[in-house]
């Protein structure tokens, strides 16, 4: 966490903006000097000093992360890069969706959308919203402009429209909570200014921050806005991976298996104020999928 820091010498003040970095079991500060007088921008200011600090410990590996993707997709023959696709789809399917509660298992999932197989004495809904989910993943793909609420609208739309359509595609007019989380999420009278805010912070940064740290952001801060009634974390999990994949990163899939840490980290950044605390997380889970370290 950023923290502002008052110095005074003498009859004067002078403003730092103050980090502490933590490299394996050692700590150091890192420190900005603002000047005499708070500057009115400050919240901004502090946006930089935290994009900056991240690409100083991140963005070496994850410039040469993406680089080895980029240059061992182009080799694939087009029949094997339909295959890596389809089978990231099946997996993140199943992950995403089991996160939110769903029953089918990875193998029900891979014969739902590969063969067409529905698995037997499973809820309709859980299979519903595997195929609606298959088909906006790779309307998602195809989405090459920015994101925008026209799209994630059309996406929430298609991912619900047979499992509940009364929900599909609107944002809620109720209050909601996140069960097993203290995080208290905005009331519906707030939706449209943050979601106004949203878009605004994502087309001034989209492209000029580190795409993992920028989708790591949008599906925090879109998660956190949580303005539908249900789907909210898969929403966001899709516009995270199109944050990536538009911007040349290969697609990050949550892993149901590690859905304790993935909620606790999101819960600390909802309450604590600590939103680098999910970045984080998000990052090194990145990492340890395509490098095998932490």
């Amino acid at each position: 966490m950023v923290n502002l820091r008052t110095i005074k010498s003498g009859n004067k003040e002078y403003y730092y903006l103050e980090h502490t970095l933590r490299t394996g079991k050692s700590f150091r500060n890192k420190r900005m000097y603002l000047g005499n007088s708070l500057p009115k921008n400050i919240d901004e200011i502090k946006n930089k000093f935290l994009y900056d600090l991240f690409e100083e410990l991140y963005g070496k590996q994850l410039t040469s992360i993406k680089e080895k993707f980029t240059k061992e997709f182009k080799q694939y023959p087009e029949s094997y890069k339909k295959k890596y696709l389809e089978s990231f789809m099946i997996k993140f399917t199943y992950n995403t969706n089991r996160i939110e509660g769903s029953t089918l298992t990875l193998k029900e999932t891979s014969d739902l959308l590969q063969e067409h197989i529905s698995p037997k004495n499973k809820p309709i809904k859980d299979v519903k919203e595997a195929e609606a989910h298959k088909k906006v993943f790779y309307e998602m793909l195809k989405h090459e402009k920015k994101l925008n609420l026209s799209a994630v609208l059309h996406w929430h739309k298609e991912l619900f429209n047979e499992a509940d359509p009364e929900i599909a595609g609107r944002i809620r007019k109720h209050p909601v909570a996140i069960a097993r989380s203290k995080a208290e999420l905005p009331l519906p009278a707030e939706l449209d200014t943050l979601l106004y805010e949203f878009f605004q912070w994502y087309n001034k940064y989209y492209g000029k921050i580190n795409p993992v740290l920028m989708a790591a952001l949008v599906h925090l801060k879109f998660v956190t806005i949580h303005p539908f009634s249900d789907g909210n974390g898969r929403i966001s999990r899709l516009m995270m991976n199109h944050t990536l994949d538009s911007q040349g990163y290969p697609m990050l899939n949550i892993e149901y298996s590690n859905r304790d840490a993935y909620y606790t980290a999101l819960e600390r950044s909802q309450t604590q104020q600590k939103k680098y605390t999910f970045v984080y997380y998000l990052v090194k889970r990145y990492i340890k999928a395509y490098k095998g370290s932490r």
